[in-house]
């Protein structure tokens, strides 16, 4: 899902798994597509047995969440180098996750109007304001999963469309071309809140 996204996998620990769209390539559509990825991953886990043996205990469960804004990306370690990302767009993504329910895919403002910005019609639904550790209290909001939603935000990433306005400044672009995804592949929706 995140090669077909074009989204680049940042990092998987324990049962987290992150991603960002608009690195290291530039994408205008960075949002839309990590949309696609949150979708499509939330699609597939619902998809998977929990045990084949005993179909009884369900199918897999996730938690998303992601947030648009600025990071900084370095390449770390000279033994084992890794392309890391820092900054407080990571830490808001990672809380975004941990505020969503299981199945759900949470987003900040940001991420929400980078997106509608993006996919014209695409449908999300306030959640009201939560606390957020560290951030105290924000708006949030769920992606709608319905499958006029999927196919608006998988036509739109197909054609490339993006509403955003192109030839901002570099300053200006910087600030709002990265989206980062965060999942809890446990999908535990009673974990402590971080």
């Amino acid at each position: 899902l995140c090669t077909l996204s074009k989204l680049f996998k940042v990092e998987t620990i324990g049962d987290a798994y992150m991603c960002v769209g608009g690195l290291p390539v530039k994408q205008e559509d960075h949002a839309l597509r990590v949309a696609r990825f949150a979708l499509g991953a939330v699609r597939a886990a619902k998809a998977v047995l929990v045990d084949e043996e005993h179909p009884e205990m369900g199918y897999l469960s996730i938690r998303v969440g992601f947030h648009s804004g600025p990071v900084v990306a370095s390449v770390v370690g000279e033994l084992n180098p890794r392309y890391c990302l820092f900054g407080d767009t990571v830490n808001t993504a990672s809380r975004m996750e941990s505020n969503s329910e299981e199945n759900e895919i949470n987003m900040s403002p940001q991420a929400t109007k980078c997106l509608m910005e993006q996919a014209l019609g695409v449908q999300t639904q306030s959640r009201g304001s939560l606390a957020i550790k560290g951030k105290g209290n924000v708006e949030c909001f769920f992606l709608v999963q319905s499958d006029e939603n999927y196919d608006i935000v998988l036509a739109a990433v197909e054609r490339g469309e993006s509403q955003r306005p192109v030839g901002l400044s570099n300053n200006e672009s910087e600030q709002v071309r990265h989206t980062t995804v965060s999942i809890d592949l446990s999908g535990d929706s009673q974990a402590s809140r971080q």
